[in-house]
């Protein structure tokens, strides 16, 4: 599992790389004002659908109904099930473009109640709009990614991703150049979005081997509309993030620039909520399952404990480090062009806030897959709306006093909310198999975790230059190695309390490039 795991993760770190990137020009050509927000508040929608079906929501409906059908009916059978789930899909996500093309006025109103009567919602109608071809394409590409995964072909359906980062940046650079009107140039770069869908769909068809979803056909059989049933609320639930911030964005939408001041935060926690909850919902759903479907209570047990110790491993020292250099970050990233020194604070404040929701959004996307392989997707769905409830509610009531800092920081009351409820669900229903060496370890990362951020407090005290008005190039060369030397700390500690060997390091990584 740890070679699989690393697999998808390097994958996501590079489209997450490449997505501050792509951000980093965003700012740049649009800044933090009226295009910027009727911008990002439609692009929330399509990052919202892409989360939802890309990245682990269907895969957690259909692999574990994909290698049911396998066991039961073999290869041909599974074949045909995918072809009838992938037709389908692409048919009900087609109709569904139509159709909010024709209600889009309405969806942004509910998106983002603050535009009505400005110029930022007939903005925003015109980008989302351009924006909706990529739904059409988002359907095949998630079934084919969810068939790869459930055979353990986890490499391709980890890099393809970067196509929609690669395509956007080379237009943006282009306008960026050009010196393009802002409204023009978000107008481009929306219409981009739908060609960015087409080509990661084009390396899965043409990449894809053998067929695996044959033949293709349209169905609503009782077969297909359990599919269904159960990989709605699924995908609901691993788009808890996203369904946050939206829920932020909705309120956030009233205050100028706010849209796009917990946009840019919410990119920052997303490098390593994607690198870990990803692969979580990627690798994890097909372990659980396999170990669930043949009774095999330690191979349960082995998998939950490994994935929290990596969940709780790589989110804890993540959450220290963007609290702790949250303006620097936010500073050299985004900081050029029409992006502010003021919205470089109004930013770096709202992400310390939404750091911390971070460990919360880990766990859920840890503990989620303990319930889909056991085919149980109503639980989760139930615990992000409760979320999303409370963060609403929050986000209303701290808006009024602290604007988009206290937006933030009830999308993190929101996350530790889904957490635990997770949490007592699965105590109470089936127990959560951890074994010894997890209670053990568990303790002594959080203790590593802590000894880091005391560390990187203490040099970021010692460089005013990462604060200061230094050259660029200054900045980013000694944030490098700060963060770095973090790591690096980070590493010693884990290996000082006990936690992992040297040995046991250099042999995962050995496993994982063989």
């Amino acid at each position: 599992m740890i070679r699989s795991f690393l697999t998808v993760s390097s994958g996501t770190l590079v489209s997450r790389l490449l997505g501050f990137a792509r951000d980093s020009v965003l700012a740049a050509l649009l800044g933090a004002g009226t295009v910027a927000d009727a911008f990002l508040a439609a692009f929330q929608l399509v990052n919202v659908v892409r989360r939802l079906l890309t990245e682990g929501g269907l895969n957690a409906a259909l692999v574990p109904a994909w290698l049911r059908v396998r066991e039961s009916g073999g290869a041909v059978a599974a074949a045909a099930f995918a072809g009838r789930v992938l037709g389908t899909i692409a048919v009900i996500l087609i109709l569904a473009s139509a159709l909010l093309a024709l209600a889009m006025p309405l969806v942004i109103i509910v998106l983002a109640p603050g535009f009505a009567g400005r110029e930022s919602l007939h903005l925003a109608v015109d980008n989302a709009r351009l924006m909706l071809p990529y739904l059409a394409f988002a359907g095949p590409v998630t079934v084919m990614m969810a068939l790869l995964n459930a055979q353990g072909r986890f490499a391709l359906t980890a890099f393809s991703p970067l196509l929609f980062n690669v395509a956007l940046i080379a237009v943006m650079t282009v306008l960026l150049m050009t010196r393009a009107d802002a409204a023009r140039a978000a107008q481009i770069i929306a219409a981009t979005v739908g060609i960015a869908g087409l080509l990661q769909l084009s390396i899965l068809v043409l990449r894809r081997g053998e067929a695996i979803a044959t033949p293709l056909r349209i169905s609503f059989d009782k077969e297909i509309r359990g599919f269904l049933a159960k990989a709605a609320p699924g995908m609901m639930a691993s788009s808890a993030p996203q369904l946050l911030m939206v829920a932020g964005a909705i309120i956030a939408s009233s205050s100028p620039s706010a849209v796009s001041w917990l946009y840019f935060a919410g990119r920052l926690v997303e490098l390593p909520l994607g690198i870990v909850g990803v692969a979580m919902g990627t690798v994890l759903i097909p372990e659980l399952t396999r170990a669930v479907r043949g009774e095999d209570h330690a191979g349960v047990a082995h998998a939950e404990s490994r994935g929290l110790e990596l969940a709780v491993g790589l989110a804890l020292p993540a959450t220290v480090g963007l609290i702790v250099l949250a303006a620097p970050i936010v500073r050299l990233l985004f900081e050029h062009g029409a992006f502010t020194a003021d919205d470089t604070r109004a930013t770096a404040r709202a992400l310390m806030w939404l750091a911390l929701a971070l460990p919360a959004h880990v766990l859920v996307k840890a503990l989620s897959p303990a319930f889909f392989a056991r085919e149980d997707t109503v639980t989760p769905l139930v615990a992000a709306l409760k979320g999303v409830v409370l963060a609403v509610a929050s986000a209303f009531l701290l808006s009024h006093w602290y604007c988009a800092d206290g937006i933030a920081a009830a999308i993190a009351l929101g996350a530790w909310s889904m957490a635990l409820s997770l949490i007592r669900r699965g105590a109470a229903t089936f127990g959560f198999s951890i074994d010894p060496g997890a209670r053990q370890r568990l303790p002594r990362i959080v203790l590593a975790a802590l000894a880091m951020g005391a560390l990187l407090w203490l040099a970021t005290r010692q460089l005013p230059s990462l604060t200061s008005g230094a050259h660029g190039l200054v900045q980013a060369v000694l944030l490098l190695a700060v963060i770095a030397a973090a790591i690096a700390s980070y590493g010693v500690f884990l290996r000082l309390f006990g936690v992992i060997g040297w040995r046991e390091a250099v042999d995962a990584v050995r496993r994982t490039a063989a």
